[in-house]
């Protein structure tokens, strides 16, 4: 399994390379942006451990760059700023996870091993069972895509994620923590307002003037994403 770290500090590239290898993993090693965009254009790896604070060219623009290349290679970034805004701007330019320094080797390999899990298996043909719908909101599991009327919706990875996890379990009410542990991952702490700045930003992409209301806020409970009646 090949990762690529992209970290200019010696002493975290140390720490992180021998503990992970020392797990099984072939682990790369890029020492600032410039060098860790080139390294994974050029290559391909199951994961990428991004910083953010790089010199040169900083972890959040590799990780737009690398999204608007349409490479969808799982991205757990680092970070020593841990306020819901900084963590919600790296989640924002395509990031899969996040991770404050410092840390724990065995909270490093949990986050690994959850992105990991989250990859889609292949598949050789299409079928209905990939298509959820929901009124006139469709979402396809094997493209990646949503539509409503027919309209493309442009959705981030993580908004991605958040509306497949509400068509699976559609009409019902979900907790802030539930969709943090099935979305983010089980072992994913972090402060369930970022579950409300997402919700936000999903809401108004489908919930567009002119169409029905679809993802309703239940005060006091969470979210719902149902047919208005």
């Amino acid at each position: 399994m090949k990762l690529l770290l992209i970290e200019d500090e010696p002493s975290v590239v140390s720490f992180i390379r021998r503990y992970l290898t020392e797990a099984g993993y072939d682990v790369s090693v890029a020492l600032d942006g410039h060098a860790g965009l080139q390294m994974a254009t050029d290559n391909a790896f199951q994961l990428i451990i991004l910083d953010v604070m790089l010199p040169g060219m900083n972890g959040v623009a590799v990780c737009k760059q690398l999204r608007k290349q349409q490479d969808t290679t799982p991205i757990l970034m680092l970070t020593a700023l841990g306020s819901t805004e900084n963590v919600v701007s790296g989640l924002d330019s395509g990031a899969d996870d996040y991770l404050v320094k410092p840390f724990k080797q065995a909270e490093l390999l949990a986050r690994i091993r959850s992105l990991l899990r989250r990859q889609p298996e292949a598949t050789s043909a299409l079928s209905p069972s990939n298509i959820l719908k929901i009124a006139d909101l469709e979402l396809d599991t094997h493209t990646k895509s949503a539509s409503r009327c027919n309209e493309t919706i442009v959705l981030t990875a993580t908004e991605y994620r958040l509306l497949e996890y509400m068509m699976k379990n559609p009409r019902r009410v979900l907790s802030r923590m539930e969709i943090l542990e099935n979305v983010w991952g089980v072992d994913f702490n972090m402060n369930t307002k970022v579950v409300d700045v997402y919700v936000n930003y999903l809401r108004k992409k489908v919930n567009r003037k002119g169409l029905s209301t679809l993802i309703q806020t239940v005060v006091g409970m969470g979210y719902m994403l149902k047919e208005e009646e």
